[in-house]
């Protein structure tokens, strides 16, 4: 539905744009506004430190936000290579592109995420290898059968008859093809890619503690929940639900327009 696109566009605008708002004074600590209740000056009360929670909230969504961004984009470009290999240099390249990929899907995701942050030594670079290392698998079977299907096109033929490299091939005549099916499956793993990298935060594989980031703010959340302080977790929580949700609302919308067969309507 039109609305909750709209919805979800500015939902997900509005966090970006107060987060570069909202000033970081509102993160200092405050010995006279410790454990404030949510209010008119702090929307989502203040923490055990007097930090005002909002703040915490939007800056924290933002920063999952730039490193879903990133990690997804290096996950996708991962799909892109291995499906186009699987596809195009033969039979022995695909068993062993095929072999890895279920090598990687029989693998639970998060044991796999927190191994890989566990070797690396955690923060950003631990979450961004974590991730992109076992999301691609699943658009890189679409590439694959996307390749397949075009690589005896006649075109392709008659641009391999002229002396054109593989290289050449795929930039100028695969790429193009698989477009639509990279920008959904971009944004299909967008949202699974934040609640990873809150859940690997959460987990104390990720970001360090001074970092505003959603999990870190659960986590830390969760010793104080039993003594009555609810908005700890609730506002964090829902904003970062709310903001999965506007994702997935985007990308289910970006998909119909792509490929209209595949929807009911």
């Amino acid at each position: 539905m039109l609305w909750l696109l709209t919805f979800s566009t500015c939902f997900l605008l509005v966090i970006v744009i107060l987060s570069y708002w909202l000033s970081n004074d509102n993160l200092r600590l405050g010995t006279g506004s410790k454990n404030l209740m949510p209010s008119v000056e702090h929307l989502f009360g203040t923490d055990w430190l007097g930090r005002d929670m909002f703040t915490r909230t939007i800056k924290g969504l933002r920063l999952s936000l730039a490193v879903g961004a990133f990690a997804s984009l290096l996950s996708v470009l991962i799909a892109i290579v291995m499906g186009i290999c699987a596809a195009i240099f033969g039979k022995a390249v695909d068993a062993a592109i095929s072999w890895i990929i279920d090598l990687f899907i029989g693998m639970p995701h998060l044991v796999f995420m927190v191994l890989i942050c566990f070797i690396v030594g955690g923060g950003i670079k631990g979450i961004v290898l974590g991730v992109c290392l076992t999301h691609w698998t699943a658009l890189a079977r679409v590439v694959r059968s996307e390749v397949l299907q075009i690589k005896s096109a006649e075109y392709i033929q008659i641009s391999r008859s002229y002396g054109k490299s593989a290289w050449y091939i795929a930039r100028k005549h695969i790429l193009p093809f698989i477009f639509p099916q990279i920008m959904i499956g971009f944004l299909l793993m967008f949202p699974h890619v934040i609640l990873h990298e809150a859940a690997l935060t959460f987990l104390g594989f990720g970001l360090s503690p001074q970092t505003p980031a959603i999990g870190i703010i659960l986590s830390e959340a969760m010793n104080h929940i039993s003594t009555g302080k609810w908005w700890l977790v609730v506002f964090p929580g829902l904003l970062l639900v709310v903001v999965v949700k506007s994702f997935d609302s985007i990308s289910e919308k970006v998909r119909i327009l792509m490929e209209p067969s595949s929807s009911n309507d």
